[in-house]
């Protein structure tokens, strides 16, 4: 009994040196809906001649599949992979629901509450003001091993929701060039190509850049966390382009399994990362609302444009994650017994890589045991 003891006690104080070898991606995904991601499209608004313009092949191929088949075609690495070897979360039509638990339903209270593990109702706005909520990433990186701790973001408003001024972090978003500093001598192509090829908003540049200027800082400096934000999918749904809004879906599911192909090239990452991919907000259900999220005291300030829609925009608090890596549970979809909520991700990331979310911030939600 003695000897059972003492093994148990020693298991238990490897522990933490265990986790504390292990590395955390986190991946933001915009505005992606729990619909595209569980039933693969949503056949009304293919069919919808003003929303869908262009039939591409991808649209042509999903036009042809029942939900099943169409998932595996839009984002086969979701579901031929994550799904396979780590839990998804958020087909509310299953018994598997998250959603928000700010008030507003927005991007910028959905990253905060993300990364800061608490909704703040005064960020109630997605205007360019300094988060005074301290992130995860922020907190990490004022301890001992987390030094390269980045992020990188598509959307301009990302150097202000990790508040760079106070924090210190490299944050690479909107249209910035990669510092040489923190890069290899092949960002300065990538520099050059975002200058010259125009991105169809004013704050939102094209993911393929935040993805390959993440993929060199990776590369080149081995951090034990990354932030990685991609954009595409929410602007296109706003623009009502839903063949641009599914190609982009599609175009980020190849982002991530060329992430995970690469960290499993590495020696650093390879067995021994967790990667972590949730989405800010969720949307409306049909033609008439699947472009814009804001909930129903959002409309009566912010996002007054939208007042038509006295109650807010109906879904737009329900969202989904997915995880994989060494330490997540291999559930597939996970049915869920209660709500789970966006601020518990940050006490999740906090969990899997051996830290105390409580000595991080003891009003952070809790972390998502069902995951670990």
């Amino acid at each position: 009994m003695k000897k059972t003891i003492i093994t148990l006690l020693l298991c238990a104080a490897a522990l933490p040196s265990i986790a504390n070898e292990r590395n955390l991606i986190l991946v933001t995904i915009d505005g992606l809906r729990w619909q595209e991601v569980f039933n693969g499209k949503q056949q009304a608004l293919i069919e919808d001649k003003i929303l869908t313009k262009h039939v591409t092949p991808l649209i042509q191929t999903l036009t042809k599949q029942n939900s099943e088949q169409a998932k595996h075609t839009l984002m086969p690495f979701i579901w031929d992979t994550v799904a396979q070897q780590g839990t998804l979360i958020g087909d509310r039509n299953k018994g598997s629901k998250m959603s928000v638990s700010n008030n507003w339903h927005f991007s910028y209270p959905g990253y905060s509450e993300i990364f800061t593990g608490v909704a703040n109702d005064s960020l109630n706005s997605n205007n360019k003001v300094p988060n005074p909520e301290v992130s995860f990433v922020e907190w990490l990186y004022q301890q001992q091993g987390y030094s390269k701790a980045a992020a990188f973001g598509s959307w301009d408003v990302f150097p202000y929701i990790f508040n760079t001024e106070r924090s210190k972090l490299y944050v690479n978003a909107g249209f910035d060039d990669a510092m040489a500093a923190y890069h290899s001598e092949q960002a300065n192509l990538l520099n050059a190509l975002q200058r010259e090829i125009p991105s169809p908003w004013h704050n939102v540049r094209l993911d393929s850049f935040t993805h390959r200027f993440a993929l060199d800082y990776l590369e080149k400096n081995k951090p034990k966390v990354l932030v990685i934000s991609y954009g595409e999918t929410d602007d296109f749904a706003h623009d009502g382009h839903y063949d641009q809004y599914l190609s982009a879906a599609h175009r980020t599911d190849n982002f991530l399994a060329d992430l995970w192909q690469k960290l499993q090239q590495m020696p650093e990452y390879a067995n021994n990362t967790n990667l972590l991919i949730v989405t800010d907000h969720g949307r409306g259900k049909n033609k008439q609302d699947w472009q814009h999220h804001a909930s129903a005291q959002a409309v009566k300030s912010y996002m007054k444009g939208l007042k038509q829609f006295k109650e807010g925009v109906q879904g737009s608090a329900h969202i989904w994650m997915a995880a994989i890596g060494p330490d997540i549970k291999t559930k597939g979809l996970l049915t869920t017994e209660h709500e789970i909520y966006q601020k518990q991700v940050a006490a999740t990331a906090l969990t899997l890589l051996g830290q105390s979310p409580n000595a991080f911030n003891p009003d952070a939600g809790a972390a998502i045991k069902e995951l670990l």
